[in-house]
């Protein structure tokens, strides 16, 4: 046999040449078993290439790779580090504990005002953003209004100039009108109402896009006008109590800061109570607003009865001599019995305090839960009395005619309406403003 090592048919196909094997060294033992050379084409040891070529090191891996800094954020100069929500405790949505032992209630702390700090919805319009250099003034209330209901107006605009371009008015086209009406959630006896409007004096004739906008426009203003109410604060009743109610994630919280901030640039003095008890969250978010706001809030510890807290906060705002007494309470589902009912003792206790309170029961409703808002309306009303609502997130849905379905079935005054985050995205109710802006046009 040849002392060539020759290679096979696979060998030869990946290149490899005949090799002579090493010489076994001198002082290896007799029988000592011979050691193979390494193969050729075997993987090597090290990696070969650069780092920059794709070839990892993985030997100095473990020891290379730092761990990346923690980023920390500071809070706001008006926050105090007593505000921190505790990491186990962030976003929690906790129910009550049943036959907890409620602890001792905290005396409401009345906080002094600091004018300085107090943010007035007049300074936050007149001020302006700078980018690049220059100044950018910001938009009035039309401006993002109708900014707010861009993707309602935008979806009927299409379906409207789609329907009735260079087409005859005929059955089907009213049909796919009003199915175009009923997809935004203005219900089915509005949908029919403005589809007979469009039609009337008008089938098998042409007629233009924008006369089909311009009978919206005019048909929604007729069914909202009549709920266009502003909140009228009676200044016999001091404080006058203004209880806030809702589902979770409709806004409440965050609306009654927005309110607060409003009432104290009217020139009121304003207290916030925490009821929203089962949620730490919420108290904490209710504290910062106070502090930017200049309002006193009377909270209790997470998980204290809510109606003794609204009884505290009742009673701390008439030695005050307050005006407007705002009182949180938690989101609750309106099919969940137990919550409902936890919400008609808070009634009842403040009732015992002062007869004629609370003298406005605000429900806050999420525009983008669409149809499901009829459902709670109905059942809040039967539990709380409700006088008025609060539309928010308007810019955050394309169905933003379900203010048109609330106002035909329960005849509720709308008293604000929201379309975005900041503290003047929520304004009082306009129903010619709404009507032009949900149809598309500039304003009349």
């Amino acid at each position: 046999m040849s002392d060539t090592n020759k290679p096979g048919w696979f060998g030869r196909l990946f290149g490899r040449k005949a090799e002579t094997p090493d010489e076994a060294p001198a002082d290896a033992p007799a029988g000592a078993p011979a050691v193979s050379p390494d193969p050729a084409g075997a993987m090597p040891t090290e990696p070969t290439g650069t780092l920059s070529e794709g070839v990892p090191d993985f030997a100095a891996a473990a020891d290379d790779v730092l761990p990346a800094p923690p980023t920390v954020t500071e809070a706001s100069p008006g926050t105090e580090a007593a505000h921190d929500l505790p990491d186990e405790l962030a976003g929690a949505d906790l129910e009550p504990v049943e036959d907890a032992e409620a602890p001792a209630p905290e005396a409401p702390a009345i906080q002094p005002i600091d004018a300085a700090a107090v943010l007035s919805a007049e300074a936050v319009l007149a001020a302006e953003a700078v980018q690049g250099g220059e100044a950018v003034e910001k938009r009035g209330w039309w401006g993002r209004l109708t900014g707010g209901l861009k993707r309602t107006s935008s979806a009927l605009s299409d379906r409207v100039t789609g329907l009735f371009t260079k087409r005859k008015l005929d059955a089907d086209t009213l049909e796919e009108l009003e199915d175009a009406l009923i997809q935004a959630d203005f219900g089915v006896e509005t949908a029919t109402r403005i589809a007979e409007a469009v039609g009337k004096g008008r089938y098998e004739k042409g007629i233009a896009p924008d006369e089909v906008r311009a009978i919206l426009a005019s048909e929604v203003e007729r069914a909202l006008d009549p709920v266009a109410l502003p909140l009228t604060i009676d200044a016999g009743h001091k404080p006058f109590v203004i209880l806030m109610i809702g589902v979770n994630g409709a806004g409440k919280t965050t609306t009654i800061g927005k309110l607060a901030q409003k009432f104290r640039a009217q020139g009121r003095t304003v207290m916030l109570a925490a009821g929203d008890t089962f949620r730490a969250a919420a108290i904490e978010q209710l504290k910062v607003w106070g502090e930017r706001t200049g309002a006193p809030v009377v909270a209790r510890p997470q998980g204290a009865d809510a109606a003794g807290l609204a009884y505290d906060a009742l009673e701390a705002a008439r030695e005050a001599g307050t005006d407007i007494l705002m009182i949180d309470t938690a989101g609750r589902l309106q099919n969940k019995a137990g919550l409902m009912a936890e919400l008609e003792k808070v009634v009842r206790v403040i009732t015992k305090l002062e007869p004629t309170a609370p003298h406005a029961v605000l429900l806050v409703l999420d525009a983008t839960v669409g149809q499901n808002a009829l459902s709670q309306v109905e059942l809040f009303r039967q539990s709380a009395g409700v006088t008025g609502l609060v539309m928010t997130k308007l810019d955050g849905t394309a169905r933003g005619g379900i203010l048109v379905a609330l106002a035909a079935r329960f005849g509720l005054p709308v008293h604000f309406i929201g379309v975005g985050e900041g503290v003047d995205d929520l304004e009082p109710f306009a129903a010619r403003d709404f009507a032009r802006a949900i149809a598309g046009l500039e304003k009349g």
